[in-house]
């Protein structure tokens, strides 16, 4: 059976999974629909749980920004689960026991105001709507080059198959819809790293075979590349860090608050019957999550050996990097970049006019790469290779059964999807409960309500669509920036109202849009979004990243400091939250049954 065919299949027999598991789990109530009836297993709200978390920038994009970034890249994996142990710990436990569905009704109940409710959806939606970005491109990114079509059919296709199972199964039929992604996912991701960590080092383990020798040397694998890319110019990858130390620090900072503050993730826990199945739950998602993420930096390590060696000889072989024997005819370049050109997401220019096909860093700043790569004849770097396609293409360049690349489609898709699921819920959620129950129609039926909930569930994958279709960036980028504007609006909200029963609603308030504000300033600041004469963008805070050397996509966590700030200026000017207030909110952080607080609405 041909690859194309045995993709189909694969792929086709996991969407029939999805949307059978939604007919059987339709909501019928806006219980079920919002909370899955709070009725799920902690150890399935676990593997739910990872699905969820687990997004396009977790299965796609993480392990090809490790591949890129080397060393550096492991601020993503300290940042996002450092984030899920904060998440776990100090929240989840809490906003389980106070009972409600969303986090904007949270705020707004604990906050004693409408307006802070509304202010909190405000964020919610800005969040959810950028990270969701990164998920319907990461489904075009898939589609793109699986099935043959474009990314903007893909798209349109991701959209559908979301529709079906999101729409009419709600949160109950996500959960369980989930649950059935997250096995494809992780099959998806770790059997071909174990295939590849056999190849290369001969140890089953890729955790381990990534600490291992190469198979028939005394060579260590991250050694020799280490040598490789160093020789080729680019910077030593075990080493290499992500710009400063204080972007290193704040950036994971933003990640892991970010984390904590994301409502999708959060909505997971009111799924469960009760506080401690909440903690528990917690405690089996990152099981679940720790068995990707431990192998993400052997993949990322693999996949840049396997890339140098697919188009550089010496690399396997030994020798001289830039001989022009060792750099492979684009002629005779394997089906796998083939396959890939079409898709746009790897190219390839002749800059010397040699035929051959020359990867390496031609901006470095190695004077000895230099002096080779001029000597040799090189003219510059000739292959662009998109971060989203190393996990996808992984077994393809490893040469692995076609089974296994089939496999790999349905788990690319398993991610994006099931994470554009949950911020699609969580977005209906805001719009239906938040807003229209809670603020414009109090004495709204429920069927009413689940009306709404699933009319603001259709718009809000059409605007999801769109935005897929036009991503400002590539999927973790746009990642990476939700979790800023999650960290810097919503985290700090979440935290004074369980922790603080002092805080009242304007400081609430005051830091949320604070926070909100100030990271969306400099994020478009340094994006080129504000212009002067004419189309040369000169910067409005002195050009990029002049703020202590920090990039914008770490900027929350100084984000979430203004917010905490102002809110505590706000709050000592103002007057204290009413008697009843305080009493719940210490009522709440007793560790006793969730009933203490009952917030059934």
């Amino acid at each position: 059976m041909d690859l194309q065919t045995t993709i189909y299949i694969i792929v086709g027999l996991s969407f029939a999974l999805y949307i059978g598991i939604a007919i059987w789990a339709r909501a019928g109530s806006t219980s079920e629909f919002y909370a899955a009836g709070g009725s799920v297993h902690p150890v399935m709200n676990g593997m739910a749980t990872a699905a969820d978390w687990m997004s396009a920038a977790s299965f796609i994009s993480m392990a090809g920004l490790i591949a890129n970034m080397g060393y550096g890249g492991g601020l993503f994996l300290m940042g996002w689960t450092g984030g899920y142990v904060l998440l776990a710990m100090l929240l989840a436990p809490y906003l389980r026991k106070f009972g409600k569905f969303t986090v904007p009704q949270f705020i707004g109940d604990r906050f004693y105001s409408k307006s802070a409710g509304v202010v909190a959806v405000i964020c919610l939606l800005v969040a959810s709507l950028t990270y969701i970005i990164g998920q319907m491109t990461g489904v075009g990114v898939a589609f793109a080059r699986f099935l043959g079509v474009s990314s903007e059919v893909g798209i349109y296709v991701g959209m559908g198959i979301v529709f079906l199972y999101a729409v009419f199964g709600g949160m109950k039929g996500i959960t369980y819809t989930q649950v059935a992604q997250y096995i494809v996912l992780i099959l998806a991701y770790t059997i071909p790293a174990i295939f590849i960590s056999l190849q290369l080092t001969g140890v089953f383990l890729p955790q381990i075979g990534l600490g291992s020798t190469l198979t028939g040397t005394d060579t260590y694998l991250l050694q020799r590349l280490d040598q490789v890319v160093t020789e080729l110019g680019f910077g030593k990858y075990t080493t290499t860090t992500a710009g400063s130390t204080l972007n290193m620090f704040v950036y994971t900072l933003s990640l892991m608050i970010g984390t904590a503050g994301l409502p999708h993730v959060i909505m997971r826990f009111f799924t469960v019957p009760s506080v401690k199945d909440a903690r528990s739950s917690a405690g089996w998602a990152l099981v679940f999550i720790a068995i990707l993420y431990t192998t993400a930096p052997a993949v990322a390590a693999m996949a840049k050996y396997n890339l140098h060696a697919t188009v550089n000889t010496a690399v396997k072989a030994g020798g001289d990097l830039y001989a022009p024997e060792a750099s492979i005819k684009y002629d005779e370049r394997p089906d796998w970049m083939k396959r890939w050109e079409k898709t746009g997401l790897l190219k390839f220019k002749d800059a010397n006019g040699d035929g051959r096909i020359q990867y390496y860093n031609d901006k470095t700043k190695n004077e000895d790469a230099k002096k080779k790569a001029e000597a040799a004849g090189w003219k510059g770097n000739e292959l662009d290779v998109n971060a989203d396609i190393i996990v996808l293409a992984n077994p393809e360049i490893a040469l692995l059964p076609n089974w296994v690349i089939g496999l790999v489609a349905a788990g690319g898709l398993a991610a994006a999807l099931s994470t554009a699921a949950g911020l699609l819920m969580a977005i209906s959620a805001a719009i239906s409960h938040d807003l229209v129950k809670n603020v414009f129609m109090p004495d709204i039926s429920e069927k009413g309500e689940l009306m709404a909930g699933k009319i603001a569930m259709a718009v809000s994958i059409l605007v999801a669509g769109y935005l897929g279709l036009n991503p400002p960036g590539f999927a973790a980028g746009t990642v990476a920036l939700a979790f800023g504007i999650a960290a810097s609006s919503l985290f700090p909200a979440i935290m004074m109202g369980i922790f603080s029963k002092k805080m009242n609603k304007e400081g609430a308030m005051a830091g949320m849009l604070a926070g909100l504000f100030v990271t969306l300033f400099y994020v478009f600041a340094h994006k080129g979004l504000f212009f002067i004469k004419g189309t040369e963008y000169l910067g409005l805070i002195g050009g990029a990243n002049s703020f202590f050397g920090i990039t914008p996509e770490a900027f929350g966590a100084v984000g979430a400091l203004v917010n905490f700030i102002v809110a505590f200026i706000v709050d000592k000017m103002t007057a204290e939250p009413p008697e009843h207030i305080q009493h719940m909110v210490e009522s709440v952080r007793i560790p006793r049954g969730s009933k203490l607080v009952d917030g059934a609405h």
